[in-house]
């Protein structure tokens, strides 16, 4: 049923929940993983020409430390095949055009990213996932009370 699994993640704690939840399921229907991190465009380009520069290397970095959680976590359950990808650009759209060039039978995500609770009010990428993928999104959402890695780092 699934043999493809496309991981979206920003390493949030959502996120982690979801990249759990998707290698569960891939491991289950021995499906290919696909680990995906979106560099927003839109946030680098509002950012202060002088701190451009910086915010891009922090999202690269935080895009690396997210990638490299979906492959440790799937080395320690067994499923060392991870494909990884980095785009830029509109994180829903990169996401669903990404799930769409590699086939995928399912989208996972985290419901609340590393800009937490005000996606409420701005709309989240969850939901726009939801709204214009062709294929299934499984949505994972941070429980209550549990630390957002992301956070604790600052």
């Amino acid at each position: 049923m699934f043999e493809t699994v496309v991981i979206a993640t920003d390493g949030s704690g959502s996120a982690q929940r979801a990249v759990e939840a998707a290698l569960d399921l891939a491991a289950h229907f021995d499906a290919t993983v696909h680990a995906l991190y979106v560099v927003d465009s839109g946030e680098v380009e509002s950012t202060p020409e002088e701190v451009r520069e910086e915010l891009e290397r922090a999202l690269a970095t935080t895009g690396g430390r997210a990638l490299s959680f979906v492959r440790e976590t799937a080395a320690a359950e067994a499923d060392d095949d991870v494909v990884t990808a980095v785009r830029e650009g509109d994180p829903a759209d990169e996401i669903c055009r990404y799930a769409d060039e590699h086939d995928a039978d399912v989208v996972a995500t985290g419901t609340r990213g590393r800009h937490g609770d005000h996606g409420f009010l701005l709309g989240s990428v969850a939901e726009e996932i939801v709204r214009h993928a062709e294929m299934p999104v499984l949505t994972v959402r941070q429980l209550e009370g549990e630390a957002n890695p992301e956070r604790e780092q600052v």
